[in-house]
């Protein structure tokens, strides 16, 4: 067996040692700690226990400007060069062109055909569905990819059987901000929940894009909380993944959550953690984001 678990990072980056400007040496980042013994910085981008893996992945792809989450995430789950192919970086929505390539290309499409399939982990709220059925189409990669392919999308009651996640991990905010009920739960049983969803399916995909908000300060009152619960939830997937019949994937489009000295995207590398059974194959092949679907194909089927 070797499952999948893939858990995007929209916007985490390996940046400078800077205790000012890159929270990760700021307030400490135990997933790092922990697990590897150090941060990484822009002069050690590799960290490795023998088991665990974190490594630099080129998001820039040859393009100039600053990478952008459209363009990044087409080609980090399709593996083609789409700011290339667009002649541009673009974001945060999928460009025009590249949306057929999705459909056929996108990791989840792949393993949707195997035996046990792929399964995307994220939930959604009554007021997403309101605005689909409303006929707007403005979508992310992800989700407009399982609109356009039929992957089921998750709802409040996938959340409420541990079927599912929030986008946000612990509920909070769907009850502060959405008027749901639901029980609120710590980041590390978020952790739980999707390393038992992911062992009854080839391939499991979750979403993670706070880390993306609050490195454009979107949320700057609440920074360390969101800091604080991304880092245990995971320091739980990488402290508790089956390593002999699991591979993690950690991954993400651009770095920005590392240097909140601007509010924009930064052209450092993006970063990409493995752990479990094709760990090392993955890290020993992958340079760039586009190199990232292929790694997964090729190793864990």
């Amino acid at each position: 067996m070797n499952n999948v678990l893939m858990v995007f990072l929209d916007g985490v980056g390996i940046g400078k040692k800077d205790y000012e400007f890159n929270p990760f040496f700021k307030y400490g980042f135990k997933a790092f700690e922990n697990i590897f013994g150090d941060i990484p910085l822009l002069d050690n981008q590799s960290l490795s226990n023998g088991t665990h893996f974190l490594f630099p992945t080129d998001a820039n792809l040859g393009v100039e400007g600053l990478p952008q989450s459209g363009t990044g995430q087409a080609s980090l789950f399709c593996g083609f060069n789409a700011p290339k192919f667009v002649g541009k970086h673009f974001g945060p929505y999928p460009y025009s062109t590249t949306i057929p390539i999705l459909e056929k290309e996108s990791l989840l499409v792949h393993f949707r055909n195997k035996s046990s399939g792929s399964y995307f982990a994220n939930a959604y709220p009554k007021v997403f569905f309101d605005y689909v059925n409303s006929g707007r189409t403005r979508l992310s990669v992800t989700t407009l990819t399982c609109r356009m392919t039929g992957i089921k999308l998750n709802r409040v009651s996938d959340v409420r059987a541990g079927k599912a996640l929030t986008a946000e991990l612990t509920n909070e905010r769907w009850n502060q901000r959405l008027g749901y009920k639901l029980k609120i739960i710590k980041p590390k049983t978020a952790a739980r929940r999707l390393l038992r969803v992911a062992e009854n399916y080839k391939f499991t995909l979750y979403e993670y894009y706070l880390s993306d908000h609050i490195g454009h300060l979107r949320l700057a009152n609440e920074f360390e909380k969101i800091f604080t619960e991304l880092d245990e939830f995971l320091f739980t997937l990488l402290n508790e993944v089956n390593l002999k019949k699991m591979t993690l994937v950690i991954c993400s489009d651009h770095g920005n959550l590392e240097d909140v000295s601007v509010k924009t995207h930064t052209r450092n590398p993006a970063l990409t953690i493995t752990a479990g059974k094709s760990a090392k194959e993955i890290a020993e092949i992958v340079k760039d984001i586009t190199q990232i679907k292929e790694a997964v194909l090729n190793h864990c089927i």
